[in-house]
């Protein structure tokens, strides 16, 4: 089946290759703490951050998802008050989510076909993390690299986090222009889910000890302090960490990956402005994803094409949130080829041509 779901998603094709060898290797039950794993995770920094273009400067911890990374950020990098700012399902959970830990969380909807609107962003004085998803799964929209910077400008005295779970792996990111990044892999890392990555900038840390955090497993001080040895403060996925050392080694830089998606994402989105029965959820150019598109038509269509799509062997995205039932979602991510899209492409031309 051709797989575009916007995650889970396709794994690359040589992940069954790098099962066998792990069972081979013996990482399936290598101990923890000791020197093979302590290798494998030390190559798989050092692979992260030449791959990605990580600052060297930054750490990098290994979680079981970017969910848990929410989770991590709040308890152990406020003590009042982060700030949200977000136009789609996701950041909005993040909210959700941070309004549990810390009640004086605050939020800032915008709308899906405008730029974060920096200007009117009233973010209160005592805030001491601002969070927002740079890449939004659920409706298809990106904050740009230049928001991204001016975002870091307007705010350089407070902590910005930035969740970037389709869009790590795939876009060529400005890591340096906030001071947390994390991801899962199931998406542009081209892996089964059950790993996230967390990025956390030398400032970062320096406020996870002024807090001192201790009360969790996952607090971030006890997580730095076991990964300055490259371990974990749990037995962590030993086999994700190690299929993620076998793609990283495999693929290009991440330039070269951001350039031919980039390419791609506009010939998917100029093939489907052609239609008449269906359009894209997102008009504005400027704030489309690169990696997830989101088109929408009626709720009976999305259902027909859907239906139609999995008779073909052809897996589309759920629509997610408020577009639930009247989108759904194509992924562009690097394991998908693009004789994967030819072939979606002549279905759509075919039916609704």
């Amino acid at each position: 089946m051709l797989n575009f779901y916007p995650g889970p998603s396709k794994v690359y094709p040589e992940v069954r290759n790098y099962l066998t060898d792990a069972f081979d290797e013996g990482i399936l039950n290598t101990p923890h703490r000791g020197e093979q794993f302590v290798q494998l995770s030390r190559d798989v920094v050092g692979l992260l951050k030449r791959r990605l273009n990580i600052p060297q400067d930054y750490h990098i911890f290994f979680t079981s998802s970017a969910t848990e990374c929410w989770e991590i950020l709040i308890q152990s990098l406020t003590s009042h008050r982060s700030s949200h700012i977000f136009n789609g399902s996701f950041g909005d959970k993040w909210y959700e989510y941070a309004k549990k830990l810390r009640p004086r969380a605050e939020g800032f909807l915008f709308e899906i076909n405008e730029p974060m609107p920096l200007d009117q962003l009233a973010i209160s004085a005592d805030t001491e993390l601002i969070c927002f998803t740079q890449n939004e799964t659920s409706n298809g929209t990106q904050v740009s690299p230049t928001t991204i910077l001016n975002l870091h400008n307007r705010f350089r005295d407070t902590l910005i986090a930035v969740d970037a779970t389709s869009s790590m792996a795939g876009l060529n990111l400005k890591m340096i222009k906030a001071d947390i990044w994390f991801a899962s892999v199931q998406k542009c890392f081209g892996l089964p889910p059950g790993l996230g990555i967390l990025v956390c900038s030398p400032r970062a840390i320096f406020r996870a000890k002024q807090m001192a955090e201790r009360g969790h497993y996952n607090s971030l001080v006890p997580m730095y302090e076991k990964m300055l040895n490259y371990q974990t403060t749990h037995t962590p996925n030993e086999l994700s960490i190690y299929l993620l050392k076998r793609v990283l080694e495999d693929r290009p830089f991440i330039k070269t990956i951001e350039e031919a998606l980039t390419d791609r994402a506009q010939e998917l989105y100029t093939f489907f402005e052609q239609f008449t029965d269906f359009n894209l959820l997102v008009e504005n150019e400027e704030v489309r994803s690169r990696t997830v598109l989101a088109v929408q038509a009626s709720e009976r269509l999305v259902d027909d094409i859907k239906k139609r799509a999995a008779h073909h062997n052809i897996r589309l995205g759920n629509g997610y949130g408020q577009w639930a039932r009247t989108t759904f979602r194509i992924a562009n991510f690097p394991a998908i080829q693009n004789e994967e899209y030819e072939e979606l492409k002549r279905f759509f031309l075919h039916y609704f041509g």
